[in-house]
């Protein structure tokens, strides 16, 4: 039978590239013979058994034909004889030799990498195990010492909490023994002025009243022993004053400590019940790089320490000041109250008062109390003509803050927009003027307040004077505190 056809010979329009296996791969394949054969339109019969294009169809999906490609092109195109029994010679490409040397090959390459992955499978779960001990024994280190720290915070608080307890206490005696030392101070005020108060009218006696007698020599006496009293009475409460800040500043840095322990303690405390279970358990990348420490164990302890040393040290220094508090009070009551005594053997009724001076002082009084009250009914209407005229400045920005909403071209700077901005200016100047009114109106209330105090310690005076005039300055002297109110008890 004759044949009719092309010869397959395949043609390249770039050199391929020399295969690294025995076999080429698949997309080698498939790409290789597509469009790669030339076509000849031969007159064929269409009454053969088969037909050229089916022959065609199958060869394109055979394999590459890249080895052969150098052949192809030199044969010459008046040799390509329509025959399809050239193409046996053309399909041999690889010998049985090659087919079981590639088999073989891929064998033993899939046992390699079958034994290296095997091995990579051991080492690792070898090294994850070694690791997971390492990790947990590290973390156990970690928990230990975290426990020992809790229980070194625990015992430094403690300690600090006792120290604290006893300087609270301490301080809390001291601010007693002022208190006391204070209102022994306070109640050395009134035999002084009683005993000024003699002596001051006692110079306004006339004729021969202005003699320079027994009594006022003991007036003048028992002036210079209250004084020497009271300055001595300031200098211990400069100096419990002075203590009461160094046992606070001492309390302060125990609070501070103890405040500082109690929250190292709930921190190391949860830290060390914290697992890999617990909540709130995070990345927080970078932060072994952060150094925040500022002391180390032993200046640790030592700053605590030292802490307890100088509250104990101020609580002594507190403890012997009030021993020496308590020895003064007794020792300057007794000298005052002696010295009262002397007094009033010896003092008599000498002073004159006028009740002239009294009713003038109460007669401005009386115009001063009717001023203030005037004042007071001026400022009332200060405020409440302010207040109105707040009402009429909130319309005034209302309105101009609602015309702010108005669309494009309407905001338009019209007459009563413009109005309205005066509006504002004129009642606001109103309102600074009622204002400035009102402060020049308070001022001048508590100018009156001022005077009407004076007058009232005036009036107070000068009733005092005329008391002890009448009275012979002894009713006075009879209100002179007792033992227990100089020694600062109530």
């Amino acid at each position: 039978m004759e044949l009719l056809g092309s010869t397959l010979t395949a043609t390249y329009a770039h050199p391929r590239p020399t295969p690294t296996n025995f076999l080429p791969a698949i997309s080698t394949m498939a790409s290789s013979y597509r469009d790669r054969f030339p076509h000849y339109n031969l007159t064929h019969s269409l009454s053969l058994p088969w037909r050229p294009s089916t022959y065609y169809k199958a060869a394109s999906n055979w394999p590459t034909l890249d080895p052969y490609c150098a052949r192809s092109q030199r044969v010459s195109e008046s040799a390509m004889l329509p025959f399809v029994s050239n193409r046996t010679t053309l399909f041999t490409r690889y010998t049985p030799d090659d087919w079981y040397r590639s088999n073989l090959t891929n064998f033993q390459e899939s046992n390699t990498s079958r034994h290296n992955s095997e091995r990579l499978r051991v080492d690792t779960s070898r090294l994850i195990q070694d690791k997971y001990q390492q990790t947990r024994k590290t973390q156990a280190d970690s928990t230990q010492n975290l426990g020992e720290r809790v229980n070194d915070i625990g015992f430094w608080k403690s300690e600090i909490i006792h120290e604290l307890d006893a300087m609270i206490g301490e301080t809390n005696e001291l601010t007693d023994f002022k208190k006391r030392l204070e209102r022994a101070l306070m109640e050395t005020e009134a035999p002084l002025q009683v005993a000024r108060e003699c002596l001051f009218h006692r110079e306004k006696r006339m004729g021969i009243d202005l003699v320079h007698d027994e009594v006022e020599k003991e007036l003048l006496t028992e002036v210079d022993i209250i004084l020497c009293c009271q300055e001595r009475m300031k200098l211990y409460l400069d100096k419990a004053i002075a203590q009461l800040a160094a046992n606070r500043a001492a309390q302060h840095e125990l609070e501070k400590d103890l405040s500082d322990k109690q929250s190292a303690y709930r921190i190391d405390d949860k830290c060390h019940h914290l697992r890999n279970t617990s909540d709130g358990v995070s990345y927080f990348r970078g932060v072994e790089r952060v150094d925040a420490t500022v002391s180390v164990p032993e200046s640790w302890a030592k700053f605590t320490d030292d802490n307890i040393l100088r509250s104990q040290s101020e609580r002594a220094a507190s403890a012997k000041l009030r021993d020496d508090i308590q020895n003064l009070l007794v020792v300057t009551a007794n000298e005052m109250w002696n010295q009262f005594n002397k007094v009033n053997l010896a003092f008599t009724n000498r002073i004159a008062e006028t009740a002239d001076a009294k009713n003038k002082i109460q007669t401005h009084l009386a115009k001063t109390l009717q001023e203030i009250f005037q004042t007071e009914m001026t400022i009332e209407s200060i405020k409440k003509a302010i207040v109105e005229k707040s009402a009429f400045l909130k319309v005034a920005q209302t309105r101009l803050d609602e015309r702010t909403r108005r669309p494009n071209i309407e905001l338009c700077r019209d007459m009563a927009q413009l109005r309205l901005v005066n509006e504002v200016y004129e009642v606001d100047d109103t309102i600074q003027t009622l204002q400035q009114r009102l402060r020049d109106a308070e001022d001048t209330l508590q100018s009156l307040a001022h005077t009407k105090a004076t007058l009232e310690h005036d009036l107070a005076v000068k009733a005092n004077s005329l008391y002890i005039d009448q009275d012979k300055c002894m009713s006075m002297r009879r209100s002179f505190p007792s033992t227990l109110r100089l020694v600062g008890f109530c």
